[in-house]
């Protein structure tokens, strides 16, 4: 059975870190790009990282690139964003999507992220 999930969300101050994590199972993940979405409240959702298959290449949204860092352990079908300096405006559900060359795309059901004094 083909899943993808998120863990790793929750409830921080601003200026505070969290790691989120992406499991994936019933496929090889190594053979997927990797991507981070977030969507916030009454807004479309958006790009926030994505990585290759080999990890060698990634792409960040302007809105979080030289806070997140998006990383993988393809030996443990998992991927990681790496949260820093996080914002109010950080605060949206993230998912995890899987996408292969070839278009098949896997996504998770999310995980909150709330930044909040």
């Amino acid at each position: 059975q083909v899943q993808v999930v998120e863990s790793g969300g929750g409830l921080v101050q601003p200026g505070g870190s969290l790691r989120l994590s992406c499991a994936a199972s019933g496929f090889s993940a190594s053979a997927y790009a990797m991507t981070w979405y977030r969507q916030a409240p009454g807004k479309e959702r958006e790009l926030v990282a994505t990585i290759s298959t080999a990890g060698d290449s990634t792409n960040y949204a302007s809105s979080v690139k030289g806070r997140f860092t998006i990383s993988r352990d393809n030996a443990k079908n998992t991927v990681f964003l790496q949260m820093n300096s996080l914002k109010p405006e950080d605060t949206a559900v993230y998912y995890c999507r899987a996408r292969s060359g070839w278009g098949i795309q896997y996504w998770g059901q999310g995980t909150q992220v709330t930044v909040s004094s």
